[in-house]
């Protein structure tokens, strides 16, 4: 299944329906569980993919409405949707959603793992906000599936995955976690680590796609989401370097859809040609305006925030621009 849709992608592997299609696979989930997840650290790859994954990890497909639904014990450990509609709070999808077994736990406790694709690293707000979003709403979603009444105990660990195709420079080939830690501010006191760490966000930078500088699971997803890579390149690499078997039989279609991607890759340059005038004169405010943060900073001696705010440069832009005048 995973050669079928590195075949299917191509070198358009960064689309949004691509990305969640090769990173579904239970061999590249459990890369990448082993490298960010302390509960999978001792495990190998193909035990956490072959024992621990529950079910079939759901892409964008399965709607649950936990105001609404009740899951049976049964569809609670096969699957699990990639969609939370609340009353109050509109709907959310996610790209990957799913269950995964704790190793050598006391009893059968699973976790609620989230894996998301992100091309956009300045979308208009912190990444790392929306991924804490992520987790609180796979936690309050677990009440009437995982706990019902007052029985909090039975709430299920989450973790919100974020993989950063296109980062800043200065995040690249990085992965960061966040999560909850005990501090005593008075006292000493010491509490079951289980009953407080509820949550963790972890972004995952990739680096240059074409050099694959990263090592690990870094240079995997990099290769894997590649848009300047052959998918006979990839799979070699998969095969090769991570010991990811592929089917010999699917290796006759690389060549037709390698086609068909140059022919999108075509119409692209065309429309490319058409908006390219547009796109000069886009660039060019954008370089205006970035010296001109920087002329007044160094003459009044402020902040970036500061001088963005005299020069007008919209809310929504800020993060951008902070990030171009810093390289």
């Amino acid at each position: 299944m995973l050669a079928k849709n590195i075949t299917i992608a191509g070198e358009k592997a960064n689309l949004d329906a691509s990305c969640k299609r090769l990173l579904a696979n239970k061999s590249i989930l459990a890369w990448i569980m082993k490298s960010c997840m302390e509960e999978y650290r001792s495990c190998s790859v193909e035990e956490i993919a072959e024992k621990y994954i529950e079910g079939i990890p759901q892409v964008a497909q399965v709607a649950v409405n936990p105001d609404e639904t009740n899951l049976t014990q049964e569809e609670s450990i096969t699957g699990i949707g990639t969609e939370d509609s609340l009353i109050n709070e509109g709907t959310v999808t996610y790209d990957i959603r799913f269950r995964a077994l704790v190793p050598n736990a006391e009893g059968l406790i699973s976790l609620v793992i989230n894996v998301e694709a992100q091309n956009d690293f300045f979308p208009g707000y912190p990444l790392i906000k929306k991924s804490l979003y992520y987790c609180s709403r796979m936690i309050s979603a677990q009440y009437g599936t995982e706990f019902t009444d007052s029985h909090y105990e039975n709430i299920r660990k989450v973790y919100s995955v974020w993989i950063c195709i296109n980062p800043p420079q200065n995040k690249q080939n990085t992965i960061t976690r966040y999560a909850i830690k005990e501090e005593n501010l008075v006292g000493r006191v010491t509490e079951k680590v289980e009953n407080y760490d509820l949550l963790a966000a972890v972004m995952i930078c990739l680096g240059n796609s074409k050099n694959a500088d990263g090592e690990g699971v870094l240079k995997l997803l990099s290769v894997l989401l590649s848009n300047e890579r052959r998918p006979d390149e990839k799979k070699r690499i998969l095969q090769d370097e991570f010991d990811i078997k592929m089917t010999r039989e699917l290796e006759e279609e690389v060549s037709n859809m390698c086609n068909y991607s140059d022919g999108i890759e075509q119409q692209a340059l065309e429309k490319g040609r058409e908006q390219g005038r547009e796109q000069g004169i886009a660039l060019g405010i954008e370089k205006s305006r970035i010296e001109s943060i920087k002329s007044i900073m160094d003459r009044l001696k402020v902040s970036v925030e500061q001088a963005m705010e005299l020069l007008g440069i919209p809310d929504r832009e800020k993060t951008r621009y902070a990030s171009l005048v810093q390289k």
